[in-house]
């Protein structure tokens, strides 16, 4: 049995170990009655989570390195530099 120990952790915040065989436990040892149900809304809502942050790497990951920016602020002006950066921004918008 393979458990999804990040949304045990988000569903049962008192439990201290997670194990795929054995379940879960609180830090006395009282193993915890897994619910499956509140397990799978745990994870809806650790992907929604990650979802609503994702656009965050996603840009800084296209964004032209610090030192090109100035570099094109310099010699383009900061209207050329803001057109640089909303293709990027256009391209991963907030949710």
């Amino acid at each position: 049995m393979s458990l999804d120990h990040e949304a045990i952790r988000k569903a049962y915040p008192d439990a201290v170990t997670v194990d795929d065989s054995t379940g879960a436990f609180k830090a006395d040892g009282t193993q915890i009655t897994l619910v499956q149900s509140v397990i799978d809304t745990a994870r809806t809502t650790l992907d929604a989570e990650a979802a609503a942050i994702a656009y965050k790497g996603q840009r800084k990951a296209e964004y032209p390195t610090i030192e090109d920016q100035l570099d094109d602020i310099y010699h383009n002006g900061i209207d050329a530099w803001k057109a640089t950066i909303k293709v990027t921004k256009d391209k991963y918008p907030k949710p």
